[in-house]
């Protein structure tokens, strides 16, 4: 199937979707984030074929999500490492397994989070920073930031009145 390109839409959600959307390059940062950082290791990991990790690889260096390291020059063998960026995808992959754990997970819970510390569960929910508030239901809604177009500001309008 081939998918239309998004472009560089004004919705961050857009934004993020076009970037990462593709589940090899979110599979990717998963095994960053379980330490991995050598490519045999993620291909392994992943059962992905070597020139299809390459791309992947090469895509999320240029995002700024990874950075490539050599380490051995003979052969030339480079490790990737999660940057700032890369890792500040941790709340989503968080969000994303809390869901999936919910909804996806018949045969229960395959991955938990813990506390380091106790080993207690863990289980992750969005709050506002500056009330320590969780973020859900009716509570919050979506508005216009200073950089919306009028045509978002429309569409978020009529969502308002919803």
């Amino acid at each position: 199937m081939h998918r239309k390109p998004l472009g560089d839409p004004p919705c961050p959600v857009a934004r993020t979707a076009a970037r990462m959307a593709d589940s090899w390059s979110v599979l990717i940062l998963r095994e960053a984030f379980y330490g991995v950082t050598r490519f045999d290791e993620f291909q392994q990991n992943l059962d992905i074929a070597p020139n299809m990790l390459t791309r992947r690889l090469n895509s999320l260096v240029e995002q700024g999500m990874l950075v490539r390291r050599q380490y051995c020059d003979r052969p030339p063998r480079s490790e990737y490492l999660l940057t700032d960026r890369g890792r500040d995808f941790r709340p989503v992959l968080l969000a994303m397994l809390a869901w999936g754990n919910k909804h996806l997970a018949p045969e229960g819970e395959s991955v938990q989070l813990a506390d380091r510390r106790t080993g207690a569960r863990v289980e992750p929910v969005l709050v506002d920073a500056a009330s320590g508030r969780p973020v859900t239901g009716p509570d919050y809604h979506i508005v216009p930031g200073p950089a919306a177009t009028e045509r978002m500001r429309q569409r978020l309008r009529c969502s308002a009145e919803a």
